[in-house]
């Protein structure tokens, strides 16, 4: 049984001028005209400490650039057909296939994350008889020591190890 998606052109509309971002954008023009107003006073200032206003400057300057990012990234226009599984639409070209890729990658993931859940590395016996991870890191060893009335039903206290 197959299901029909119908897709109705959605008009986008036009932005003028700065764009969708406009706070960012007046955001790294502030910084910026900053950011040269410092530089300029410790340039032309004459002061003692002329150097921490350079380099202060520079530093807003240097930090606009994340504002622009902003502004640039929000501003990135993205067709409706290229919204594949974002908001419910489905590319119908290529629908084989890339459920087959979907597939495999969902089950390498998979057991990528399985595999750091799993207690990793293989267990050798310790001279004692205790089992330890047979890692050859530094050994940092935990030991707690409970009440034999909670942990066991013998009357000497358990030592447990916990080897990291």
């Amino acid at each position: 049984m197959s299901t029909s998606v119908q897709v109705e052109p959605v008009m986008e509309r036009r932005y003028e001028g700065v764009g969708r971002c406009k706070c960012s954008f007046w955001f790294a023009v502030a910084h910026d005209i900053l950011g040269v107003f410092i530089m300029m006073v410790g340039v032309f200032g004459g002061l003692v400490i002329h150097d921490l206003f350079i380099y202060a400057g520079a530093i807003i300057i240097f930090l606009s650039l994340i504002w622009w990012v902003f502004w640039y990234s929000g501003n990135i226009d993205v067709p409706p057909e290229e919204l594949e599984d974002d908001v419910g639409l489905i590319k119908l070209k290529n629908r084989g296939l890339s459920r087959v890729v979907r597939r495999v990658s969902d089950r390498f993931s998979s057991r990528i994350r399985n595999s750091f859940r799993k207690n990793g590395g293989s267990i050798r016996e310790g001279p004692a008889g205790n089992s330890r991870p047979s890692n050859t890191g530094p050994d940092v060893s935990l030991s707690t020591i409970y009440d034999s009335t909670i942990a066991c039903s013998s009357k000497e206290p358990v030592r447990e190890t916990l080897s990291i």
